[in-house]
């Protein structure tokens, strides 16, 4: 759990997927962060998905992989 109490999945050094809430919607925020460890601090580099967006990308997934 982050410092603002959203469960997040690390993806790797200094970059994690947070889902959360921000004005009512939940998104799903894919971003690198800065810092030390227990201190890190959310980057400018990421996007934050809405929930359709990131169905959207879960059902071309396959389609993704084949293109790997």
């Amino acid at each position: 759990m982050n410092g603002e109490g959203y469960q997040f999945v690390e993806l790797g050094k200094k970059r994690r997927v947070t889902v959360r809430d921000f004005k009512g919607s939940t998104l799903i925020d894919i971003r690198e962060y800065y810092g030390t460890d227990g201190d890190e601090k959310p980057g400018k580099k990421g996007i934050s998905l809405s929930v359709e967006q990131w169905r959207t990308l879960m059902q071309a997934s396959e389609a993704i992989d084949r293109l790997l």
